[in-house]
């Protein structure tokens, strides 16, 4: 909670008066949640939390409205919280996206449990599934709008949670997946150029972790100088390898993108090939049908 000061200051950058006429007092019915209200400290304290993603979100919608007056689909992502989002507060901002007239294509809740780049989900699943169905009851009552899943790559153990609790109405976020399946291309085809960029990656990551939710630990790094060529592959099924390359991708391209583009040139089929492997896993752990 906020000291007294503080609190004032954050309510009096919020419409109070106007969100207490607009929901307090009200019944707000969710098909499979059942009934829900507003005291005026939750609502308030929701309020607060979120009002200037929502500005911010509007003034984004508006600006897309002009310059894509064809449509557009627009995504509102509040998963860069420390605490799961609540059903109260998704239902808040269904419903203050709703008043602002903010379509939504989709929204991304912080889902309980860890979703850290580049592996499998850390929770509990009854936990998970149980806040994936509440969160879905209220895109579906309030939308329809998809749920979506950021740091959605490799996340195996949950997908046909996801996909049977969503009833297939989702999105996966999975940037950052096809860079891995490069760079194992890479450890199969270029040996010397991967060792490279692990010796990059490993340098770089106290300062590029910085921006990620990640618990990989580059102490317990194996050594890849100390490996055949032929198990350098193998090192893409340790979490702590897949997590430590991935999030220094920025360094990597800016020292060795050209090099590591004129590699994959090289070996563009195997690329592609790995990488249709890869995203075919996904798509059929969420239960997505193959063509024939």
């Amino acid at each position: 909670s906020l000291p007294e000061k503080k609190w004032r200051e954050e309510i009096s950058k919020i419409p109070a008066k106007t969100l207490e006429e607009e929901y307090l007092g009200r019944v707000f019915s969710v098909p499979g949640l059942g009934d829900f209200r507003f005291s005026k400290d939750e609502l308030l304290s929701i309020a607060v939390k979120y009002w200037r993603a929502l500005d911010f979100a509007e003034e984004m919608y508006r600006a897309l409205e002009e310059e894509v007056p064809e449509g557009f689909d627009f995504e509102l992502s509040v998963d860069e919280t420390a605490e799961p989002t609540t059903a109260k507060e998704h239902l808040f901002l269904a419903l203050e996206l709703r008043r602002r007239g903010i379509k939504l294509a989709s929204l991304a809740p912080r889902f309980p449990g860890a979703l850290e780049k580049a592996v499998d989900y850390q929770g509990d699943l009854e936990e998970f599934r149980k806040a994936v169905r509440a969160h879905a009851a209220i895109a579906q009552a309030f939308g329809p709008y998809r749920l979506s899943l950021h740091s959605g790559s490799d996340k195996w153990s949950i997908y046909p949670v996801f996909a049977e609790e969503t009833k297939g109405f989702w999105h996966v976020k999975t940037a950052g997946t096809s860079y891995l399946v490069a760079l194992e291309v890479l450890a199969r085809f270029s040996p010397v150029l991967f060792r490279e960029i692990f010796a990059l990656a490993r340098a770089r990551f106290p300062a590029d972790r910085q921006s990620y939710h990640v618990s990989a630990d580059p102490r317990r790094l194996p050594d890849p100088n100390a490996l055949e060529d032929r198990d350098l592959p193998g090192l893409f099924w340790d979490p702590e390898v897949r997590q430590v390359l991935h999030v220094a991708f920025g360094s990597v391209l800016q020292r060795y993108g050209d090099d590591l583009r004129r590699e994959l040139l090289g070996y563009e089929e195997e690329y592609h090939r790995a990488l249709a492997g890869h995203l075919g896993r996904h798509l059929r752990a969420l239960g997505v049908k193959e063509d024939g």
